[in-house]
């Protein structure tokens, strides 16, 4: 018997869970994000990007939000124009540290998927914002998990590669020290556009936001079949080529 609430764990209602849309493998199933009209319990909207509550609201004891972030359901974050680029991620921050405030929540995570491999449902880009009830989401984040070796600094905004990733292998950071959010933007987009476009024919990444701080941190994760050695024992690896693609990122980007 699951007694709630819990501080350790989130609980995902499968009833509900199955009666989600899917089409980012079925291509050809319709897409709840491009019919704008239908959409209930808009939340905030500036141009083309919509926040709204998540119809189905799978994890219990949290506030779940889903921000579309265009309206091209074929688009992705690593081809935005500038100007757009820069509107979602502080549209999306604005939002999200907003709850942060709020001090309604034990904690908010601000997260992205993008392709079959990162656990989302939906093709359509879009991010979430999801306030947790009970649930610490930073109780395992350490400092450590955002150093690296350097890929590029400007406007106090550092880009590297994790030298102690959470999850394993590969694993970009781009830390924020004053949110300046449009270097920052562009480092997340170039990561995006790295992982889709030059890195081991990778079609997935999740982007995940933090606050330590005073500091504003994405981890963007390129995202294969995950390790048995994670899976079964929380043990992460570090690739042994981190030089390597340190120095492709910067002959592509910088």
């Amino acid at each position: 018997m699951i007694t709630l609430p819990c501080n350790t764990h989130l609980y995902f209602n499968t009833n509900m869970g199955i009666q989600k849309p899917e089409n980012i493998i079925n291509r050809g199933a319709s897409c709840p994000f491009c019919e704008t009209e239908k959409l209930k319990d808009i939340i905030a909207q500036k141009g083309e990007m919509i926040l709204l509550k998540n119809k189905y609201p799978v994890l219990a004891e949290t506030y779940p939000l889903v921000l579309i972030e265009t309206e091209d359901c074929d688009s992705e974050l690593s081809l935005y124009r500038k100007e757009h680029l820069f509107q979602l991620i502080e549209f999306g921050l604005s939002h999200w540290l907003r709850l942060l405030d709020s001090n309604e929540f034990r904690s908010v995570i601000f997260f992205k998927n993008h392709g079959p491999k990162s656990g989302g449902t939906i093709r359509h880009p879009h991010m979430q914002i999801i306030g947790l009830n009970h649930l610490d989401s930073n109780r395992l984040v350490e400092p450590v998990h955002f150093e690296g070796i350097p890929i590029a600094k400007c406007d106090q905004v550092e880009w590297n590669l994790s030298t102690s990733p959470r999850m394993g292998f590969y694993e970009f950071n781009v830390v924020s020290e004053h949110g300046e959010n449009k270097q920052m933007a562009e480092f997340i987009q170039n990561s995006c556009h790295y992982i889709l476009n030059h890195f081991y024919s990778c079609d997935s990444y999740n982007l995940f936001f933090y606050q330590v701080g005073p500091k504003l941190i994405a981890k963007i994760i390129p995202r294969f079949v995950t390790s048995p050695l994670f899976v079964g024992y929380s043990i992460p690896q570090v690739a042994m080529n981190l030089d390597d693609v340190v120095k492709a990122v910067q002959k592509l980007y910088i």
